[in-house]
């Protein structure tokens, strides 16, 4: 009872990624793995294949395979069960089920390949233990991390110190320098003015007495005008540019304080580009992002108080050369559906024939980076007159038992859901008696959040029973949810792009997603 491998091939029997869990020669895996396309038999739904020496467990995964090789006397069910769980790990770590996407999330995909089969045998684990044994977090690297932040501010704060020393003794160095000024004769008005303006009056006549670069004449005349007059009425700042000189250094003095005591001056501050975020830049020459969100209130005894959709469609292109397109769009007919494109779209074009392109088809579409990091919006589009039958996701519960249970739409499958139900004031967290996922507290906004990594065919319904001390049933509302999801309610897809100026077409990715804006139980 041994799985011998766990394999992701191409339809040609092409092995892009393969684990053994016994030893192997690379030769024998790359034969069984290219002999298992010509078992297969066409129209034939079968999960398993058996030649005389291994049997071959699969499972089509779009234009690929999901395969585990076995030996004949392992015990099917249980590699159907192993199966399966691969078959849920694999879209969370390939972004797309094509050689590609597989190829880039190879490293990914063998570890937690490795989560679920140990020397060949299945371990019990479910996908959310083995995505968080995958991102193997810990408490010690993460102090490690503060620890070592904590030494590097420090380390800053220590070299703007000094920094800040070194500029004041440059300062003071070039102001005793240029203290030769101050020999000029003069009235001793003059030389208290200056003394209270924080220049030094001593030293070395550097400039000479009385011409001093042509200042004689406005000090005299300063000196005359200051006679019978208090010192202090001396500080009124003269247009000479002795006095322009001393205000200079007062200044100096004033802002080197600040920089000591470890003040920002905007002088100083030069913007530092290298230091802001780079923006992720999409690979592909055409980027086509699909995004809804969508608005629900719900009432606690049943009925719907508010329920909008509303979505867009952004073009993001990297090259100009790539910009003279034109977006192919397809949707299903819905009640309520209502489209409203760009003013630079040809808006009969897009009635006529669902296709997405400018008035002036001489005209590129923009390039580069936008500030929506989506990219430039094309169109958008708005649901109304949704019924409580289209809700993706119910919430109900009994504050007896405080159980709340949750069931989900056959519409879609939800992903990463997160269910926040406010509490009121407790000492000690609430003791959870069940629940379907996992649970957290959060005792500074008392929240407890209840996460469902993925809800699909498998668990539609859920619930989490908790137990609090006796309070109002208003305390446990509202409700909020959050998920993500991979379609959407108007099933908005890109099918091709065409080129305006012959070639071929440049190759394009879309991204679809729908996202809960306010989704809330009142």
């Amino acid at each position: 009872m041994v799985v011998l491998a766990a394999s992701i091939i191409s339809k040609s029997g092409k092995a892009l990624v393969s684990r053994q869990f016994v030893e192997m020669s690379q030769i024998r895996i790359e034969g069984l793995l290219a002999a298992f396309p010509k078992l297969v038999g066409t129209g034939k739904q079968h999960t398993y294949v058996e030649t005389e020496n291994v049997r071959y467990v699969y499972q089509p995964i779009e234009a690929l395979y999901l395969l585990l090789v076995t030996n004949k006397q392992s015990n099917i069910l249980e590699d159907l069960e192993t199966l399966r769980l691969l078959s849920k790990l694999v879209p969370e770590y390939s972004l797309s089920l094509d050689e590609e996407g597989v190829c880039s999330a190879a490293f990914e995909l063998i570890f937690s390949f490795d989560e679920v089969i140990s020397l060949g045998h299945k371990e019990s684990v479910t996908v959310t233990q083995v995505k968080q044994y995958c991102e193997m977090e810990s408490h010690e690297e993460k102090l490690h991390k503060l620890v070592l932040q904590s030494k590097i501010n420090e380390t800053k704060d220590v070299m703007k110190r000094k920094a800040s020393e070194i500029d004041k003794s440059k300062i003071e160095k070039n102001r005793g320098d240029k203290g030769g000024f101050m020999s000029i004769s003069g009235s001793g008005s003059i030389s208290s003015s200056f003394s209270e303006m924080g220049l030094s009056s001593g030293g070395g006549g550097g400039f000479g007495s009385g011409s001093g670069f042509g200042l004689g004449t406005d000090i005299e005349s300063f000196s005359g005008k200051s006679k019978g007059r208090p010192p202090a009425s001396a500080t009124a700042p003269p247009k000479g540019l002795g006095m322009q000189l001393g205000k200079t250094q007062k200044t100096n003095q004033f802002l080197e304080s600040l920089k000591a005591e470890g003040e920002v001056i905007l002088e100083d501050v030069k913007p530092s580009v290298g230091l802001a975020k780079a923006p992720i830049l999409p690979t592909d020459p055409v980027t086509l992002t699909i995004e809804e969100k969508i608005s629900v209130t719900l009432k606690r005894d049943g009925g719907l108080s508010n329920f909008d959709v509303q979505g867009t469609l952004s073009l993001q292109i990297l090259n100009q050369e790539d910009g003279f397109i034109q977006v192919q769009i397809e949707n299903v007919e819905h009640p309520g559906l209502s489209f409203k494109t760009h003013p630079n779209i040809n808006k009969e074009l897009f009635n006529h024939e669902h296709i997405l392109g400018l008035k002036d088809p001489n005209r590129p579409f923009p390039t580069g980076q936008t500030s929506d990091a989506s990219g430039a919006g094309l169109m958008k589009w708005r649901i109304q007159g949704m019924n409580e039958d289209s809700v993706p996701l119910t919430i109900s519960g009994n504050e007896t038992f405080v159980n709340i249970e949750y069931e989900a739409s056959e519409m879609f499958d939800l992903q990463n859901v997160v269910i926040s139900v406010p509490l009121p004031a407790l000492r000690d967290p609430p003791s959870v008696r069940q629940v379907d996922g996992e649970w957290r507290y959060d005792p500074r906004n008392s929240l407890l959040e209840w996460s469902i990594l993925l809800i699909d065919n498998s668990n539609r319904n859920g619930s989490m029973e908790f137990v609090v001390p006796p309070a109002d049933s208003s305390a446990f509302f509202p409700i909020n949810i959050r998920f993500t999801a991979s379609n959407t309610f108007s099933d908005v897809k890109v099918t091709n792009v065409l080129p305006l100026r012959g070639g071929a077409p440049p190759k394009f990715a879309q991204r679809i997603q729908l996202v809960t804006e306010n989704y809330q139980v009142i």
